[in-house]
């Protein structure tokens, strides 16, 4: 993978002020952000757009997303989290 392209640029994107967010972000990316369907894609980059606080909140379920495409992603990064 060229750390340049399009997934590097997305791991930087990934590097939040939480340390908890740099990790479920980057794995999502590193394990599932290439075979997800374009529109899963094109949510997590928009999601990588919220403020960190949001970002985390989704991640713990203490808040929902407005789009069940984004709550599919979430859960997606969530999994990955655990394994």
């Amino acid at each position: 993978m060229d750390p340049c392209g399009e997934l590097g640029k997305l791991r930087w994107r990934c590097r939040r002020g939480m340390k908890e967010l740099d990790l479920l972000l980057i794995r999502y990316v590193e394990e599932h952000y290439d075979a997800a369907p374009s529109a899963h894609q094109e949510a997590f980059r928009a999601l990588l757009d919220a403020p960190d606080p949001l970002i985390y909140a989704y991640c713990l379920g203490g808040e929902q997303p407005a789009s069940p495409l984004l709550s599919t992603v979430i859960q997606r990064i969530t999994q990955s989290a655990r394994g």
